[in-house]
């Protein structure tokens, strides 16, 4: 029996060596380096305060940041895994823009093999996808979000806040004012603008709450059910293995739904000659090869907010890649995603900040009203919604302080040779993985005095100069940035502009100040959601 017992505890110190040893053996990896680093928690990384739900994602990549105020650039672990995070603005744009083709890549996929299912709508999406194939698909969708076509699209989703405001209006002559949770209400309208602009839907989400349309976004983006919690979790933590094993993010039946409404709806333009200024054309134009850049649309307008990002001439270049209809949807599909979580978060919280900032909603409801006066009874156009000023910096200023992208991340897909002239020198192997705190750099006093601050005289004409477009990323960085930053700040203009004008924001006893979000590894979530009280004002009369 002590024979048998000692064999046992042999083994399983045996086991546990070897486990340890696993599961640790990258925790050297920057042992060498001239740059400090976190040390790492066993089997958890520096992601502890986040697994154990200490912080949420915010917070976490705000403090992340802050480790190292002098470093330029550091090491830190996500479980078992050797990251770097970048501090310097500079060092960033480097990699992210002149280093381009060292950096080309976003973090979810394997360096060593190509994975390419025609039957997953994630792999084949432009956030997803790699090398020559993204630099295609960039360069063929880029004229879609120029200037010139958010002018065609503007009309839709101007129609789809003016349906808004008019049911609210509708409820509060009935009811008195409205206390809303933000999120919800701006989800519906941005599923309204999706299915529009996007898909040439009709949909009212206010009138019919659980049409087909908001129904798939809010089980796609919000799971119910252990499978489906175990893939946004899976896709969250280790996308590689779920990409490795063929795991869909969405279910069979979610899929089928999606791709039969968008050729279906392909097939009747094509056979009924139908033009609509929406997604779906600029889609059916990308697969037959006429949706390019135009010589006119080179420049685009100054005026159309700080925040814009410029394509890069990654998305000008020239090339003779033909498209299935598969890899097509997959680009619907994460335009939707994105248009539905993304901007309708975003929008929760620029009201919010307006609610609690009651000068600066003043101050932006004097400049609509005399907007509105000088269109005197002429529909809002693209043009004077972009010349707008204090309500691009309302925005850009929102967007500073609540940039849900969070992060930048690239993977190295061959060997970086860092060197800051002033004798730091190591190489970021490739395979390795680099990351920009978008929320630290937003954060950090040096770039943004008084950060904690809600201060849209920061991007007065006045005051931009001072700040270091290296150090303000809500859209991302170099030619990897997000694609539709104009269709985005269209969107958010547009509405905010029709309810400011129509209702006053107010706080309600429901809203939580300051807002605070849920403590998550997966998701953005405030604890409590975004209420407050639309009070309707006087209507108006050109």
């Amino acid at each position: 029996m002590l024979e048998v017992s000692l064999i046992t505890v042999a083994v399983c110190v045996t086991l546990a060596v070897l486990i340890y040893r696993y599961v640790t053996r990258k925790y050297y990896y920057f042992a060498d380096k001239p740059i400090p680093f976190l040390k790492p928690v066993f089997g958890l990384g520096s992601a502890g305060p986040l697994v154990f739900k200490q912080r949420d994602f915010l917070e976490h990549f705000k403090l992340l940041y802050q480790s190292f105020p002098d470093a330029k650039i550091f090491g830190f672990f996500s479980m078992t895994d050797p990251f770097y995070m970048i501090r310097d603005p500079e060092l960033a744009k480097r990699l992210a823009v002149k280093d381009f083709d060292h950096f080309v890549d976003h973090t979810a996929l394997s360096v060593e093999q190509e994975i390419d299912n025609p039957h997953m709508l994630m792999t084949n999406t432009l956030v997803a996808l790699r090398g020559n194939k993204w630099r295609d698909m960039r360069a063929t969708l880029s004229p879609a979000f120029t200037g010139s076509k958010m002018r065609q699209m503007f009309t839709l989703i101007a129609e789809c806040g003016q349906s808004m405001v008019e049911y609210y209006r509708e409820r509060a002559r009935l009811e008195g004012p409205q206390v809303l949770e933000m999120k919800e209400v701006f989800s519906r309208f941005a599923n309204d603008v999706i299915a529009t602009a996007a898909f040439g839907i009709k949909v009212d989400s206010f009138k019919e709450k659980n049409n087909v349309f908001y129904t798939l976004g809010q089980s796609v983006l919000n799971p119910t059910g252990l499978v489906s919690t175990l893939k946004m979790i899976g896709y969250q933590l280790v996308p590689k293995l779920m990409l490795k094993f063929n795991i869909d993010f969405i279910s069979s039946e979610h899929d089928k739904f999606f791709r039969g409404m968008i050729t279906d709806t392909m097939k009747t333009r094509t056979e009924q000659n139908i033009f609509r200024p929406d997604m779906i054309e600029l889609l059916m134009q990308a697969k037959k090869g006429s949706l390019i850049h135009q010589s006119d649309e080179q420049k685009e307008s100054p005026a159309e907010g700080f925040a814009t990002v410029e394509e890069s001439q990654v998305g000008k270049r020239s090339h003779n890649r033909v498209w299935t209809d598969n890899e097509l949807i997959a680009q619907a599909f994460i335009f939707f995603l994105a248009g539905f979580e993304t901007v309708s978060l975003t929008l929760s919280l620029v009201v919010y900040e307006l609610t609690r900032n009651v000068e600066v909603q003043v101050k932006l409801y004097e400049e609509i009203l005399k907007t509105e006066r000088e269109l005197g009874g002429k529909p809002l156009t693209y043009e004077v919604l972009q010349g707008m000023k204090y309500l691009d910096m309302v925005i850009s200023e929102s967007l500073r302080m609540w940039p849900i992208g969070t992060l930048i991340d690239r993977m190295c897909v061959k060997d970086y040779l860092v060197d800051d002239g002033q004798g730091c020198r190591f190489t970021i192997e490739r395979g390795r993985s680099v990351f920009v705190s978008i929320i630290g750099l937003h954060y950090d006093p040096k770039y943004y005095p008084e950060p904690e601050r809600f201060d849209p005289e920061r991007f007065s004409e006045q005051n931009r100069d001072k700040i270091n477009p290296n150090a303000y990323l809500p859209f991302g960085l170099g030619p990897r940035n997000c694609i539709g930053s104009r269709f985005a700040l269209m969107e958010m203009k547009s509405i905010v502009y029709y309810l400011l004008l129509n209702f006053s924001f107010e706080v309600h006893e429901k809203t939580q100040i300051p807002l605070r979000f849920e403590k998550s590894p997966t998701k953005l979530k405030t604890e409590k959601g975004v209420w407050l009280e639309f009070r309707p004002r006087a209507e108006h009369k050109p």
